[in-house]
């Protein structure tokens, strides 16, 4: 199987499966004399972690993650960081009985198709168990990016409901278990995904991540454009069907004139009136918030009895059991951050490597 890496100049490659003994990555190209410990990483991976909430899987991993190489005395030394984090909750029982049956929504059968062989434990190498190495890397990119960048997500949207965004508070997103940014939508989406989880069902979740403080100048006019990048970072993350830049979608029923995000001088500098292009143009940031969107679909593991076939070719019912999330798209929220910080920091490296004395427009002085 290849595929496992993406980034340039900041490249991650992911190794393992969701029921091996360990899953880990490599970090490559991050720069050398950053101040890096675990101790940096493991709260992010800790926002992620599952059975913190009756809404996500039970399965009890601790996530605690080890730095195996590229650090010395508390710094990056330049060379690739190997990171590594243990499995200590498997219960491959679980899945004894879909060995030779495929789950519909899920992989299964595409990797069968392609590989002529599939790890069915927990998805392997397919499950959401992957993110986790996501993470880390995430936690690395935003030492690259500094303090002066943040990075962050909240749930938008859980199945058909959707907040009020009159009543955005980010400090409520850390508060409850659904990263929910609107306090009057947490006891609906307590009773509604408690009746779903009750029914041994599963629903879909939109999730928003927003970056403020990144600098203009980063992506490129056509291959690297900065929001297909960041695009296909987020297409990258398990179950997720869709990806929006701004207004996304949205834009395609505004006139122009609504569309345009107008511009003024203020103190000397460019300030946008609106933001529907959500932080990019022409694949290239603004130092506008960036702002991406993303849907998640429905876990597909649900204990609903679904029309299958195995693969004799015999059609049969299925019955996923097992510890799942009764709606995988919670905890994708810090795995988005960890996606958009890496795409961030490898177009960062990028655009210092190509550019790193591009002079500011002496009539438009950059925000």
């Amino acid at each position: 199987m290849s595929h496992n890496s993406f980034g340039h100049l900041f490249r991650v490659t992911s190794w393992g499966e969701s029921h091996g003994p360990a899953i880990g990555g490599v970090v490559d190209g991050c720069p050398p004399r950053i101040a890096l410990t675990e101790a940096d990483i493991q709260p992010w991976l800790d926002r992620r972690r599952p059975g913190q909430s009756r809404f996500t899987t039970q399965r009890q991993e601790p996530d605690t993650v080890r730095i195996l190489s590229g650090v010395f005395d508390g710094q990056t030394t330049g060379t690739p960081i190997a990171l590594h984090i243990d499995n200590v909750d498997q219960r491959s029982r679980d899945y004894g009985e879909i060995a030779t049956r495929y789950r519909p929504g899920h992989a299964d059968i595409a990797y069968d198709w392609k590989y002529g062989i599939r790890d069915y434990r927990g998805g392997g190498r397919a499950s959401a168990r992957e993110t986790a190495v996501r993470v880390a890397a995430g936690a690395v990119a935003r030492k690259i990016l500094g303090a002066g960048i943040t990075i962050r997500g909240a749930l938008v949207q859980l199945g058909p409901l959707v907040i009020n965004r009159a009543n955005w508070d980010w400090d409520e997103v850390d508060r409850n278990p659904f990263f929910c940014p609107d306090p009057e939508a947490v006891p609906v989406w307590d009773d509604y995904l408690s009746a779903i989880r009750k029914a041994g069902s599963s629903c879909g979740a939109v999730i928003e991540v927003v970056v403020e403080g990144a600098p203009p100048g980063l992506g490129a006019p056509i291959y690297a454009k900065l929001d297909a990048d960041i695009a296909g970072a987020l297409m990258s993350i398990n179950a997720v069907k869709g990806v929006e830049i701004g207004d996304g979608f949205a834009a395609a029923s505004l006139t122009g004139e609504a569309n345009a995000d107008e511009m003024r001088m203020k103190d000397g500098r460019v300030v946008f009136q609106a933001n529907h292009a959500g932080g990019i143009l022409g694949g290239i940031s603004t130092s506008q918030p960036i702002v991406a969107r993303f849907a998640v679909k429905p876990t597909s593991s649900i204990l609903s009895p679904r029309a299958t076939v195995d693969r004799d070719g015999q059609e049969t019912d299925i019955v996923t059991k097992g510890r799942h999330d009764p709606c995988v798209g919670i905890r994708a929220v810090p795995v988005g951050e960890a996606m958009l910080a890496c795409v961030l920091a490898d177009h960062l490296l990028r655009h210092r490597a190509q550019n790193p004395d591009a002079p500011s427009s002496p009539r438009l002085p950059r925000n």
